[in-house]
């Protein structure tokens, strides 16, 4: 997406003189030539070493009763040390794509082994310390070869723990292994700037959301969901205020911060119409109620346009969603009191012009940010 943008803005610069064929040229070069760039070969080689991984290990689990005891565990230890070896050995020669489709390899022979040599044994455990296991290994790789491909094997092996771990327990806190999610975030964030793999910090950002929205439905209650809501905005507002002292540091990290915090903070709001809306809606509560979605609506609305003040300029990602809380709001508001005095057709007018006065607003916002970006450009 980057790499086509980024070629379009560059022809148009030549087209105008701004930038010389030759140093464009340049530039695209310089740019595909990095390996966090996107290459449709490093994807199908990664894509056939998992492939061709799994094909291997059920090979291996379909002849297992064959192989007597010692020469299974002679071939599981070779393979996974031919596969890291064969990598270092391809990374020594530059040959970096077939080096990480290697340790991609390796790793899953690895988790293979692991379940292979426990179902040997009979050993004690369960699915969820094997991943962490697995997890741990895989971020030893990462790091040691400082491989992008492996940081985002670990992300989905995180994204496993975490799935099955916060599926089964989601009606109760049990013991420490609640915070393993967040720890392994962490790493993940840990490796993706020490790696240089700026695309796989997602896994942590997404694995953070939903710790977060579990922890929410442990204590689900409306209080709950107004601290939800004022964690993500005030994470927000600290990743995007220019005189906080998270700046420096957000600057290297991107869109992603500003974003997520954002979307915590749209989570919670949503949360806080839900539990809202739970209530029991009657002729004596009605002031009550209709007080307290007031004061949530104006929170959401001022909360959109918070977002687009302070990152709506450089953020697309955080605009679009600021834009989307907004016109949702504005829907919802329509339905819960205009919708309900004149019907339903009157409904979808009022909403109609309601969306159209949003969309003037976001077109003014729109010209505004690039007379902002024009002028800069000029100064």
């Amino acid at each position: 997406m980057y790499r086509g943008r980024l070629e379009r803005d560059l022809k148009i610069w030549v087209d105008k003189g701004l930038v010389d064929a030759t140093a464009a040229q340049a530039v695209l070069r310089e740019y595909d030539g990095r390996q966090t760039s996107f290459s449709a070969g490093r994807v199908l080689a990664i894509l056939a070493a998992v492939l061709l991984g799994l094909a291997l290990l059920l090979f291996i689990s379909a002849n297992w009763e064959e192989i007597p005891r010692l020469g299974r565990l002679v071939a599981l230890v070779a393979m996974i040390w031919g596969f890291y070896l064969g990598a270092a050995k391809l990374l020594t020669a530059g040959r970096s794509i077939l080096a990480a489709a290697l340790l991609i390899l390796g790793t899953l022979s690895f988790g293979g082994a692991m379940a292979l040599v426990g179902q040997m044994y009979n050993m004690s455990g369960d699915e969820l310390r094997m991943i962490i296991v697995w997890f741990a290994a895989a971020c030893m790789v990462a790091a040691l070869f400082r491989s992008s491909a492996q940081v985002a094997l670990a992300g989905f092996l995180a994204w496993a723990f975490c799935g099955a771990y916060l599926w089964d327990h989601f009606d109760r806190w049990q013991g420490v292994m609640p915070w393993v999610p967040l720890l392994m975030a962490a790493v993940l964030i840990a490796l993706v700037r020490y790696v240089d793999a700026p695309r796989a910090r997602h896994f942590a950002y997404l694995i953070i959301v939903g710790w977060l929205t579990w922890l929410f439905g442990l204590h689900e209650s409306l209080n709950a969901a107004i601290l939800f809501a004022a964690v993500g905005m005030a994470a927000f507002l600290a990743v995007s205020i220019p005189a906080s002292p998270l700046m420096p540091l957000v600057r290297t990290a991107g869109a992603a911060p500003a974003f997520y915090a954002f979307l915590v903070a749209a989570i919670g709001l949503f949360l806080v119409h839900a539990e809202i809306s739970n209530e029991t809606f009657t002729n004596d509560l009605w002031e009550k109620d209709a007080l307290a979605l007031i004061i949530v609506a104006v929170a959401t609305l001022a909360s959109a346009v918070i977002a687009i003040a302070l990152s709506g300029r450089d953020n697309g990602a955080v605009r679009f969603l600021a834009y989307f809380v907004f016109a949702c709001e504005i829907l919802y508001l329509a339905s819960e009191t205009i919708g309900s005095i004149i019907g339903t057709a009157g409904f979808f007018l009022i909403a109609g012009l309601l969306v159209a006065l949003a969309a003037w607003v976001v077109i003014r916002l729109e010209r505004r940010f690039s007379g902002s970006r024009e002028q800069g450009a000029q100064a």
